[in-house]
């Protein structure tokens, strides 16, 4: 069984929860002011997509309202498809201007229109990157059906592209530093790591 066929199965559904989804919206100040992390400036929003025209109708229509939603602020949005056969809507400040509060209003946005025409089962996971004070990517998953956010920190200071190994002990440092600030998931067998992550 891999890592979507758990996040998308059938234990324990707890659907969207929106408030617990804009907790990164100021728990991105203490990651700021008290332990070097910094927003990137891009988030991600990765579901199952359908390949009908009613499903893509939705997601031009999503597009169109992110985009009007990021105006002031310059967000734009772009998406792409893994090789899992997952689609990821990328959310970009524009250079040197991240707004995490930006960002988390556009990913609600998506995750929104998806679930009125009725395809919330089909939502995966939200996905905010961050960087430490070496430059290290840091990533805050925020899993749609346990209404819970973990860290995901490939390990080797680089991207999740590079080698599939993950810092488990920052991982853990990290959620003791947050979990005031995040609700975060309890069961440490459901910090899937995500490999591969476009932003």
């Amino acid at each position: 069984m891999g890592l979507r066929d758990i996040l998308t199965g059938r234990h324990e559904v707890k659907g969207p929860a929106p408030d617990r989804l804009f907790a990164i919206s100021t728990a991105y100040i203490t990651l700021e002011s008290e332990h070097q992390i910094e927003p990137v400036g891009t988030a991600a929003i990765v579901f199952q997509a359908l390949a009908t025209s009613e499903f893509e109708a939705t997601l031009r229509e999503m597009e169109e309202v992110v985009t009007a939603t990021g105006g002031e602020s310059g967000t734009k949005v772009s998406t792409e498809d893994d090789s899992y056969g997952y689609r990821w809507m990328v959310l970009h400040n524009p250079d040197g201007a991240p707004s995490v509060e930006d960002l988390a209003v556009g990913i609600n946005a998506v995750s929104s229109s998806i679930e009125t025409a009725g395809y919330g089962e089909r939502l995966l996971c939200a996905v905010f990157a961050f960087k430490d004070a070496q430059a290290r990517r840091i990533y805050f998953i925020y899993n749609y059906k346990r209404g819970f956010w973990y860290p995901f920190v490939p390990a080797g200071g680089g991207d999740s592209t590079q080698a599939q190994e993950r810092s488990t002990e920052r991982e853990l440092q990290i959620k003791a530093q947050m979990a005031s600030e995040l609700p975060i998931e309890p069961e440490l067998e459901r910090w899937f790591p995500l490999w591969g992550i476009p932003i």
